[in-house]
């Protein structure tokens, strides 16, 4: 697989992800069916335009890539806020059914309200059996006295048992509560930060994320193609081009056993359509030469190819190139 089928690959997963992302914030978000539908669209265009914007019109001008670096801008913001919406209306739902999974509590009896009347009409009445007296043995004072004394005895029993059951409601309340909130998120209220501004900078960080990702990865997909040359091409200039022909050809003139040059292993001869695209280079080398060499005769220039260099002010390969051509001149008979 090519090194820019990866880059390729994580874009569109990212896309696809938010563009996901943004369907179902648009679902929820609606009411009617056509208002869903209309959020919907908006929230995938939305995404779509956020991740392909600067990889559009990155070749273009600088006008347009400010107005594009805008419209970026405005994307991102609204893009992020839609996921947003979906991550808070997700970990809301997720805290309902884990919410729902704790186990409820149901009251049993009567409220403490209803059992402190009862009560206290219960000692009032025990109160006031201890304040009759009686000179002879009274079976019904003594038997009114033990009757109220066993309600309130009674009564309180049934009162510890309505707090019991009330604390109980308590830890199932709290436990529910704390269930709802998100159990990263609500570890960050330790440090001073409330719960929905947790799960909103939370979700605002996921989307950001997503976002910046599917950007990157499109950037690096949509990148300009690179140019390559094939093999049998040289990655010379067009003028060291000229000098490597003016130098094959010159080697090629001349004998075999010369000594000065190796000849040539299978030298391929200079076909009709290389001809134009060489004339030109040629032409212009053989020019430096004859400037080289007039300059070397009258003294002002020394066969170097430093020299050399500096007087044509051109490169070093081709300096070089100058300067073989101006070998075989003085040995010449």
């Amino acid at each position: 697989m090519p090194m820019r089928a990866f880059p390729a690959f994580l874009a569109v997963v990212a896309t696809v992800t938010a563009a996901c992302l943004s369907i179902m914030a648009g679902w929820q978000r609606g009411g009617f069916l056509a208002e869903r539908v209309l959020w919907i669209a908006v929230g995938v265009v939305l995404v779509v335009a956020a991740h392909l914007l600067p990889a559009l019109v990155r070749a273009h001008g600088w006008r347009v890539r400010a107005v594009g670096a805008l419209l970026w801008i405005g994307c991102i913001a609204a893009t992020c806020y839609g996921h947003a919406v979906f991550f808070l209306m997700a970990q809301k739902h997720a805290g309902e059914l884990r919410a729902a999974a704790v186990p409820a509590v149901t009251a049993k009896g009567r409220g403490m309200a209803e059992i402190a009347r009862d009560r206290a009409d219960a000692v009032t009445r025990l109160a006031r059996t201890n304040a009759r007296r009686c000179v002879d043995p009274c079976m019904n004072l003594r038997a009114e006295r033990t009757a109220a004394a066993a309600r309130v005895e009674a009564l309180d029993i049934e009162q510890r048992e309505a707090r019991r059951a009330e604390a109980a409601q308590d830890r199932v309340a709290a436990e529910r509560a704390a269930a709802l909130a998100d159990p990263v998120t609500g570890a960050l209220t330790a440090f001073g930060v409330t719960a929905p501004r947790a799960e909103l900078v939370t979700g605002l960080a996921f989307a950001g994320v997503l976002e910046a990702v599917a950007c990157f990865a499109w950037l690096l997909a949509l990148r300009p193609a690179d140019v390559t040359r094939t093999v049998t091409e040289s990655p010379v200039m067009p003028a060291q081009q000229g000098s490597n022909a003016a130098v094959t050809t010159s080697s090629n003139a001349r004998p075999a056993d010369s000594g000065q040059y190796p000849p040539l292993r299978n030298p391929r001869p200079l076909v009709a359509e290389q001809a134009p695209l060489l004339s030109l280079p040629v032409v212009q080398q053989q020019d430096d030469v004859t400037r080289v060499r007039a300059a070397v005769a009258a003294d002002k220039l020394r066969a170097t190819v430093t020299e050399i260099r500096k007087f044509l002010g051109c490169s070093q390969s081709r300096a070089a190139a100058v300067r073989k051509q101006l070998e075989p001149a003085p040995n010449q008979p």
